[in-house]
């Protein structure tokens, strides 16, 4: 098995829809670590799991200094960013989203 991280940094804004009373529900924003995970048992035609440009593009050319809720079409939590982050990268497998220190969530597709 093959496997690729990328780490990338971007600073977003987002605001929660949640059935409680929340500071988060107002529009916020963080400065996000995002680490991705790749896997694959054979590489592509290039020798690669996934292209890291690729990678970047897919997440950071569309969230970076964005507000998350005008881009995403769903409540933007750091769990739900970090499903999509592995649902919308080739060979996706594993996110962390960090959106605060401390504050980490992460999906792994089964």
């Amino acid at each position: 098995m093959y496997y690729v991280r990328k780490r990338l940094e971007i600073s977003a804004a987002h605001k929660l829809e949640l059935s409680y009373e929340s500071k988060c529900t107002q529009l916020h924003g963080h400065n996000w670590i995002i680490t991705v995970e790749c896997k694959a048992r054979e590489l592509n035609k290039d020798g690669m799991v996934a292209d890291f440009t690729d990678i970047k593009r897919r997440i950071m050319d569309l969230l970076d200094h964005k507000v998350i809720n005008d881009v995403l079409p769903f409540n933007p939590t750091a769990e739900n960013i970090a499903r999509w982050i592995v649902d919308n990268v080739e060979n996706g497998w594993r996110c962390e989203v960090q959106e605060s220190e401390g504050n980490v969530a992460i999906y792994e597709k089964d």
